[in-house]
């Protein structure tokens, strides 16, 4: 029988700035809401009551989120127009990122709450990640790293052609 081990650990230290930046005030989603410089923040379309920009430390290729202009992490504070316009916003999306890379499904989903992997549980998003059919491969196994096979400027220039 094979000894067990240890989970293996990715150390990113760099996220320990970006998670002690939270909170009211601090929100990079109020930053980018309010900001006129939408390249700057990685806002690639906005609404009335919403707004998608990229994620910065994506799960995939093309990780989008779609988040309420309003700061609220509770699910049951979100309006239905609110809730309505982030599910047209993540529909077009999916749209302009299947014209722009092809990918062969999509997850669509909430992390609500610290403990459920919100890393900005108090401004609550919808995350859209492209998925490609062996998008899982190798390095995570053996290496312990995900592969990002685009930048995202380049995803942004693509996603304003």
């Amino acid at each position: 029988m094979p000894k067990a081990t240890a989970q293996a650990r990715l150390w990113a230290p760099w996220r320990s700035t970006f998670l002690a930046k939270g909170g009211k005030g601090r929100c990079f989603f109020c930053a980018a809401r309010r900001s006129a410089d939408d390249h700057k923040h990685g806002v690639v379309g906005r609404g009335r009551l919403a707004f998608v920009l990229l994620n910065r430390y994506p799960y995939n290729n093309g990780h989008l989120m779609m988040a309420p202009l309003r700061h609220i992490g509770d699910f049951g504070e979100l309006t239905s127009a609110e809730w309505q316009e982030m599910g047209k916003l993540a529909q077009k999306f999916m749209k302009k990122l299947s014209r722009a890379i092809h990918p062969h499904g999509f997850n669509l989903g909430m992390n609500l709450g610290r403990v459920a992997g919100a890393g900005v549980p108090g401004h609550l998003h919808l995350h859209l990640v492209p998925r490609w059919n062996g998008d899982t491969n190798f390095m995570p196994i053996t290496a312990q790293t995900k592969v990002i096979s685009q930048s995202l400027e380049e995803l942004y220039r693509l996603l304003h052609a």
